[in-house]
């Protein structure tokens, strides 16, 4: 069997999330994922009725050898399900695709569970890499608030693997050729023809990047006392996102949009930031992932300070304006 058709077995599709046509980073990064896997990629754009087109020569750069525009009629491309016929009309025009990588957001997880429902795929969320042993996919992630590391394998003829942000570094390649690209239609299905959008309402603009695929948060707990214009203002200094523990949401100090945990927005950064944070399991579980944890706590018996790699036990009053100065210092 020559290399091009080894590539060509078990090839590897990823869902393209993007933004009025700009690609989000969370995309570029299962791109890079699966160019290493050495299969075929297969990239998934999904679009409404004249909708902009895949910027192709990003896609290809990121690792895509293959580009699917697929167009939705009937219904609001946006719709989960929407997404969901435009995949299942690439994965029927392409019997080889053996993996699916989507992104481990609350969108890509639906995603994930309505493809499942519909093909029988198995289905894995939360995964921070993905491997090929023994003739089957396996997807890596650590579960019980990261006190273990696991490998999921998927029985079934197609794997779906929602990775979450920030598991791989994207990397660009340059001169790469021009991919090719494949052109579909995809009628919408009742179940996304059973939804009527009346209007949507757009996020509250913030330089911040979003809290779910932030590479820095800083997050602040009880010991910022309801106080968070040090957190923020350090969030800046770093160009990270704002979070917060249950607590600090529970009291009104800051929008449960805020929320990291269990019960909130789990993240996946490569710097994580708890101040007056004391670690709960509950907080710990939506936050264990992240690859760099720095703690700040006046409290030295705080169960944060078991999982951190870098501590500080001290008053958060004088630690915080000191900790942004010299960072702001040191940035010039």
């Amino acid at each position: 069997m020559s290399e091009q058709d080894d590539r060509t077995r078990g090839a590897v599709a990823v869902l393209v999330d993007h933004l009025d046509g700009v690609v989000k980073p969370t995309a570029r990064e299962l791109l890079t994922l699966a160019r290493g896997l050495d299969r075929q990629v297969h990239a998934v754009w999904v679009r409404a009725e004249g909708g902009p087109a895949a910027p192709t020569a990003e896609l290809a750069a990121h690792g895509a050898d293959i580009v699917h525009d697929v167009e939705v009629t009937g219904a609001d491309a946006q719709l989960t399900a929407s997404v969901v016929d435009a995949l299942q009309t690439v994965l029927a025009a392409v019997d080889t695709v053996g993996l699916l990588l989507v992104p481990s957001t609350f969108e890509g997880r639906e995603v994930a569970a309505r493809l499942a429902v519909r093909t029988g795929a198995g289905v894995v969320t939360g995964a921070s890499g993905v491997t090929f042993e023994d003739g089957r996919w396996s997807a890596h992630k650590t579960v019980l608030a990261g006190a273990w590391d696991t490998a999921c394998a998927v029985t079934g003829p197609l794997a779906v693997v929602a990775v979450a942000p920030h598991a791989v570094q994207a990397l660009a390649q340059d001169g790469v050729a021009e991919p090719s690209v494949v052109r579909h239609t995809a009628a919408a299905s009742s179940a996304a023809r059973a939804v009527t959008v009346v209007s949507r309402t757009r996020r509250p603009t913030s330089e911040r990047p979003p809290l779910a695929e932030a590479e820095v948060v800083v997050v602040g707990g009880r010991g910022v006392e309801g106080d968070f214009s040090g957190v923020e203002e350090l969030a800046d200094v770093l160009g990270g996102a704002v979070g917060a523990t249950r607590v600090a949401t529970d009291e009104g100090w800051i929008g449960h949009e805020a929320q990291v945990g269990q019960t909130g927005v789990t993240i996946s950064p490569r710097l994580y930031l708890g101040l007056g944070v004391s670690g709960a399991v509950h907080h710990k579980g939506g936050m264990a992932a992240s690859a760099t944890v720095v703690a700040v706590n006046s409290d030295p018996d705080a169960p944060i300070f078991e999982f951190a790699d870098y501590g500080v036990v001290g008053d958060l009053t004088e630690v915080l304006p000191a900790l942004t100065a010299e960072l702001r210092r040191r940035k010039g």
